[in-house]
């Protein structure tokens, strides 16, 4: 139940839908009311509820109707008897509304909503049109202002999207720099010595056996390193997958190897940064492909911790450790200088059993 940590959902926002919903039941009780209203009432404020853990924040993300039916839901909370202490919570709905739909159809329904309002409460439930209008004209303030900031984060999104993109850019200009370094190296080698062997084959057919048994050896090197940036390079390709989401698909792309990995996640999720998403899943993925290849692991353990002030996250597995052969891979020194550029660190060392990479961020 991954919705239920959703890192979309503003915590901000959150502590006002509690407080504000918490204030408008306090209200409610204080104030007198028929057995049909307040029935009404509380069956109101606990579907509220149950949308408010369920409604998405970002487009594409799944149970979209619980947006409109929350905004219908809180326009209904004050012809139950609200008093009108929900309207932050109408609020909350429209900016949901935008963010999750779109300006142009949150406008269409905020019409629809409109129209509703000044027709339904004069036929059902006792109001007069000019009431009705006056409600009509505080919504339509209200939804002036939610707008405009759902407008703002649209925005921000936006912005933050191609903030990741070039990010992503920027790591793939780097890996291919490194692939050239270490993949051309190995080559270049393995190019030399096969022709001191073509030159020896004659007159010293030892030495040329020599030169093709280490040709054969850095051949499997050069493989195992174009294999290991095949993987590298993976990641950059799953496009719409954030956060603890691409690094627990990261976790599973490992299920083949023979090696029990988990992933679990610790703590209130937020967004990250898009740097710092990147080297979490450099972290993860060095950590991961050092238990596979140099530790003999039977399990590896990540957890990802979203302190207050920062973000951690614990690569463990229960192999044989560093100071008995656990390579340092391919990475972790220049993982080290990237995690400490975010303003972070990055500790790697033997445990009681096995080897644990650690790096914590600065939220």
């Amino acid at each position: 139940m991954a919705w239920l940590r959703d890192p979309d959902r503003p915590p901000l926002l959150s502590v006002v839908f509690w407080l504000v919903l918490g204030a408008t039941v306090a209200v409610n009780l204080m104030l007198p009311s028929g057995v049909v209203n307040r029935l009404l009432f509380f069956a109101d404020v606990v579907l509220l509820c149950g949308l408010w853990l369920v409604m998405p924040w970002r487009p594409g993300r799944g149970r979209l109707l619980a947006t409109p039916v929350f905004l219908a839901g809180s326009f209904a909370l004050g012809l139950v008897g609200a008093a009108g202490t929900h309207a932050p919570l109408t609020l909350l709905g429209m900016a949901n509304l935008a963010l999750v739909y779109g300006m142009r159809t949150a406008g269409a329904t905020l019409a629809a909503f409109g129209a509703i309002l000044v027709i339904v409460p004069p036929l059902f439930f006792g109001r007069t049109f000019v009431q009705a209008l006056v409600d009509l004209a505080a919504i339509a303030v209200l939804s002036a202002f939610s707008m405009g900031m759902a407008s703002a984060v649209l925005r921000a999104r936006r912005l933050a999207e191609r903030v990741r993109e070039l990010t992503v850019a920027e790591e793939r200009a780097r890996i291919a720099a490194e692939m050239h370094d270490s993949i051309g190296h190995h080559l270049t080698v393995i190019k030399l010595g096969l022709e001191n062997a073509e030159r020896f084959r004659e007159r010293r057919p030892e030495a040329a056996w020599e030169e093709v048994h280490q040709a054969k050896d850095l051949t499997q090197a050069a493989l195992a390193d174009a294999r290991r940036w095949v993987r590298a390079l993976r990641p950059l390709a799953l496009d719409g997958d954030l956060g603890s989401a691409a690094l627990q698909k990261l976790a599973d792309s490992f299920s083949g190897t023979g090696v029990t990995v988990t992933f679990e996640v610790e703590g209130m999720e937020r967004p990250l940064a898009p740097d710092t998403e990147l080297v979490l899943y450099r972290v993860l993925q060095e950590g991961l492909t050092n238990a596979v290849r140099h530790a003999e692991a039977t399990s590896v353990r990540g957890t990802l911790t979203f302190d207050r002030r920062r973000i951690v996250l614990v690569v463990a597995d229960n192999g044989k450790g560093f100071g008995q052969g656990h390579g340092s891979g391919f990475g972790l020194s220049s993982l080290s200088d990237r995690v400490a550029a975010l303003g972070g660190r990055l500790v790697s060392g033997d445990q009681a059993v096995g080897f644990e990479l650690r790096a914590e961020l600065p939220s």
